[in-house]
């Protein structure tokens, strides 16, 4: 019988023990292979590269028939970097294999496709005017360090800011 962990849960162990079972059953991979993808992939291809699923071979072929056999693990990969991801995949896939302990990859597949998403900027937040500004200057009339001073004018301006009333009421 299992009991249960007394203590608090973190969110991260319940979203993996619901998604990795989902992952299994459909792409072959867990998230403990898609958290770690930028120390596997290396600095090189971290940015541009994103494994999407690994296909196991039936059983029921080949000349093992019923043994073991690594699978093929497809790699998502954007533009003209498939051509040097070609080049690195003995190394890519010697450094999977050592992630999982055992050789569970035998060969990558590449598909080009746009892998990083788009960055989105905030806008930055109108000024301060008149008795806030005076009060966001006041406080900080002892900072010496430039940085500092820009850093937490910025956050005294986000903070200091009138809200715009949300929509709906409790």
């Amino acid at each position: 019988m299992r009991y249960p962990r007394k203590g608090v849960i973190q969110i991260a162990e319940i979203a993996n023990g619901i998604m990795d079972p989902l992952l299994s059953k459909r792409a072959g991979i867990n998230t403990a292979l898609l958290g770690s993808w930028d120390e596997i992939a290396g600095e090189d291809f971290a940015d541009c590269t994103r494994p999407e699923k690994i296909t196991w071979p039936r059983r029921d072929e080949g000349p093992d028939r019923g043994g073991y056999q690594p699978g093929v693990l497809t790699i998502a990969c954007e533009g003209a970097r498939a051509l040097f991801l070609t080049h690195a995949q003995g190394e890519l896939i010697a450094r999977i294999n050592g992630f999982f302990g055992f050789p569970a990859v035998r060969q990558i597949r590449i598909v080009q496709k746009p892998v990083s998403q788009p960055v989105t900027r905030k806008r930055k937040p109108p000024p301060l005017r008149g008795d806030a500004a005076k009060r966001l200057d006041d406080m900080m009339d002892g900072i010496e360090s430039e940085a500092l001073r820009k850093a937490v004018e910025r956050l005294g301006t986000a903070v200091m800011q009138k809200k715009k009333p949300q929509g709906g009421t409790i």
